[in-house]
Formats: structure tokens, C-alpha cells, sequence
């Protein structure tokens, strides 16, 4: 969509593009579908995409990523179901897990027949999140977009920590923003710098939030030079 003000990622200096996710029932028309080879987990098309690339995967394309499948609600095939339970064991085992943070991760309501991902500008599907990769600076203005936007009952915005790809049924499935610090799978094979995390906004929330960001943004630009004035040592 067109932005007067300049795109979120020119506005807020991040690194990579925000990204759009689609969960879609049918296969999109006139969409590449993904071919470059297996990934070993679902969060892996974050990182394509957010290196320019447009595509929708299959349930299939995720099979390599048990605890993703899980969120998504893919059903593994037969053969290799038992790996959910392989996987869970073993995070248990190693103490990154109690085994009931299995049952309480958030997972999408039904299983889509497509995933969808580009870049948010211009992505040519129905966008059910946009992810953003921020520093911590670039966070608080997310965060104080979020607040003016309205994200929840209590003017906060959730923060959610492993896996990350549950990030994107709990913004799916409950119309909420919400911040995820990335679990340190997500971080291996998205790429994910040390000093970044992740906010997931609701795609039908996006327009809106874009055009609440300006004006945070330039308050925030005109507070800074307020506060740089303050801090300047001044003649006696």
C-alpha cells in the first residue's frame, strides 16, 4: 500500500523488511510456490522473505520442524509422528521445557491449506500477520504504535518467548499484537541478530498501525531533540 511518509522499514531503520504471513484455505493463484529445496523449519521462510522473497509453501514444505507443525496444525504423516514427541522429550529432557508448556503453546485453529509469505508491501494475499525484526530502540516505537493502536484490554502488548513460531497463531487466532524474543531455534535459522526480536502485528490492524507509526515516530523525533536540547551543557 502506498506510504506517503515512507515505508515502515525507511521510517524506522530496520534492517529487513516487515513481512506479511498468510494462512490460506485454498492455494493462491498467480503466486511462486516455493521450490528451492527442504528447510529445516518452518521459520526458515521468515528469513526468505525477508530477504525479498514472494512464495506460498505447502504442509509438507514444514514436515522438518515438528514443534512448527505443531503451531500450525499440520499433521505429520504417519511415518513420522512420533517425532512431536521425539522433539518434546527431548527439549524436556534438556530442561528448555516443562512438559506443560507443550499443551499451552498457542496453535492455529484449523490447518491451512497454503502458507503465504513476501514482503508486506504489496504482498498479493489476505495477510493474517506482518512480523517486524527490531532492535530494541526500534521496539519501543512499535511498542507505543501498538499502545496508540489499541492492541489489548490493558494497553500492553503480550510477549511471548519459545517457540517463536507461536507468535503467529496467538496474533491469528486472537486479533492481538503481541512481541516474541525469539526462541533460540528461531534464532539459528532465521538469522535473527542478538540484538533484535520480533513484534507480529495483526494483518487487518496493518493500514491503521502504518499510519499511527508516523505520528509516533515524528514525536518521537521531535522529543529527542527536545531531550538533546535539555542535555546540553548551557552558559552560567
Amino acid at each position: 500500500m502506498p506510504q506517503p511518509f515512507g515505508s515502515v522499514q525507511e521510517r524506522l531503520g530496520l534492517r529487513t523488511p516487515p513481512i506479511a504471513i498468510g494462512f490460506l484455505e485454498v492455494e493462491p493463484q498467480g503466486l511462486p510456490r516455493w521450490n528451492d529445496g527442504s528447510v529445516p523449519a518452518g521459520c526458515s521462510f521468515w528469513e526468505k522473505a525477508m530477504a525479498g522473497g514472494t512464495f506460498y509453501t505447502l504442509p509438507s514444505d514444514h514436515f522438518n520442524c515438528a514443534v512448527g507443525c505443531h503451531t500450525h496444525r499440520l499433521s505429520l504423516p504417519p511415518d513420522r509422528r512420533a517425532e512431536l514427541t521425539d522433539a518434546a522429550q527431548m527439549m524436556v529432557g534438556a530442561g528448555y521445557l516443562l512438559p506443560a508448556d507443550v499443551l499451552s503453546m498457542p496453535t492455529l485453529s484449523k490447518t491451512p491449506a497454503a502458507i503465504a509469505y513476501a514482503p508486506v508491501d504489496g504482498a498479493p494475499f489476505h495477510v493474517d500477520v506482518v512480523l517486524l525484526a527490531t532492535t530494541a530502540a526500534q521496539g519501543m516505537l512499535v511498542y507505543e504504535t501498538l499502545l496508540r493502536l489499541g492492541s489489548g484490554p490493558t494497553m500492553t502488548v503480550n510477549a511471548l518467548g519459545r517457540p517463536a513460531c507461536s507468535l503467529l497463531p496467538f496474533v491469528t487466532e486472537g486479533g492481538r499484537a503481541a512481541l516474541s524474543f525469539g526462541c533460540k531455534g528461531n534464532r539459528t535459522f532465521t538469522g535473527l541478530p542478538d540484538d533484535q526480536l520480533f513484534f507480529g502485528v495483526p494483518g487487518p490492524a496493518w493500514g491503521r498501525f502504518v499510519e499511527l507509526l508516523a505520528t509516533i515516530v515524528d514525536a518521537n523525533e521531535t522529543m529527542g531533540r527536545y531531550y538533546a536540547g535539555r542535555r546540553a551543557p548551557t552558559d552560567i
